[in-house]
């Protein structure tokens, strides 16, 4: 029998059917209350009712990995890069207080790979059973000639929830607030394009070169390390309750912009982020690539995470009852700071002070 004119075209609609079927075992372990529908609808359901929410505010948020997914092509490691795409959208809910409900996942190639695509997805699925959301549907899409051989993009959206109550809007942050830091557990899914260009030009090195400081993973393996997901960690911490209700006033999920955009987005008018740099240890990495990228400070906190991977803002007094809960579930936490009266900071240091940067890390 002749080949339909689509497949000779180069999308063949029988590899993409046959990836359904092989997806779903890894989807059915997200299923969670509320999931109404399974793959294959032309939209997914989810009762909102169901998940006993009694005045919910819905928060929603899309992101993708960036060029990180290059490391993972190039280097044929394609398990947890979907584990990014889905810890880039839950971190940045759970940011707000909302508990992740369901994830919809977007998958593009030039030419299905099934092998490949079912990794990918699963790594997908595997962050949402972490994060504790339904992942109830999505889209592979296959589109020859617009992506080169071999390559494919991952991005995702999510939709969570919070009681209007609850809802955590940086509003409630005050003078004497404590600043922790969550680590991370290396760059997350930020800054590639700059450490793919370091690693260009750095002589000798590739991504199998056994990593200088951890010689038993090579250096793509351990800038693969998917980004870390908070979100069960932080809805614990979040029923913490101080005299005027959640003991935490605001938070920020440490992506683009590193620490100098992200920590100021949350913090009022008239009050500043003072954060001792000293107070946690530069992760390796980050030393590896300042000294290879010859970064400036300003490099290495404006684009990478820098080990603290998310932010929280609480009263002093719960501090160590929510640093209490938050390393009940496996969380590394550090006191990085306090809030302060603005002191007028402009440029890039708007609403942050970083103290004892050069004496904790020496150009």
């Amino acid at each position: 029998m002749k080949q339909s004119a689509y497949k000779e075209a180069g999308v063949d609609v029988d590899e993409a059917a046959a990836l359904i079927g092989r997806i779903k075992p890894h989807v059915k372990k997200t299923e969670r209350s509320g999931v109404m529908s399974g793959l294959g609808g032309f939209g997914a359901l989810f009762d909102l009712k169901a998940t006993g929410y009694k005045d919910p505010i819905l928060v929603s948020g899309t992101d993708g990995v960036g060029t990180k997914l290059k490391i993972a092509i190039d280097t044929d490691h394609h398990n947890t890069i979907g584990i990014d795409a889905v810890a880039m959208c839950v971190n940045d809910l759970v940011v707000q207080g909302a508990e992740p409900l369901f994830f919809l996942d977007y998958f593009a190639t030039g030419k299905l790979v099934n092998d490949v695509a079912e990794k990918v997805i699963a790594g997908v699925a595997e962050g949402c059973r972490m994060a504790g959301c339904a992942l109830i549907g999505g889209e592979t899409a296959e589109m020859p000639g617009l992506y080169m051989a071999g390559d494919y993009d991952i991005a995702g959206f999510s939709v969570g929830a919070v009681e209007r109550d609850e809802l955590v809007t940086g509003e409630r942050i005050r003078e004497g607030d404590v600043i922790l830091g969550l680590a991370s557990n290396g760059l997350h899914s930020n800054g590639f394009s700059l450490v793919r260009r370091i690693i260009q030009t750095s002589q000798g090195v590739t991504y199998d070169t056994p990593c200088p400081f951890e010689p038993s993973l090579s250096l793509g393996e351990l800038l693969l390390m998917p980004t870390r997901i908070y979100v069960r960690a932080v809805l614990k911490a979040l029923k913490i309750k101080d005299s005027d209700g959640a003991a935490i006033h605001g938070m920020a999920h440490i992506t683009g912009g590193g620490f100098i955009e992200n920590i100021p987005r949350v913090i009022p008018d008239g009050l500043c982020a003072h954060i001792d740099v000293g107070s946690w240890h530069l992760p390796k990495i980050f030393r590896w690539l300042r000294d290879n990228g010859e970064l400036s400070h300003e490099d290495l906190l404006g684009t990478l995470n820098c080990g603290v991977g998310y932010v929280i803002v609480c009263s002093a007094a719960q501090e160590a009852e929510i640093t209490s809960a938050l390393k009940e579930e496996g969380e590394t936490v550090t006191r990085i700071g306090k809030i302060v009266k603005d002191t007028d900071n402009e440029g890039p240091y708007e609403k942050i002070i970083l103290n004892r940067l050069n004496e904790a890390w020496p150009e």
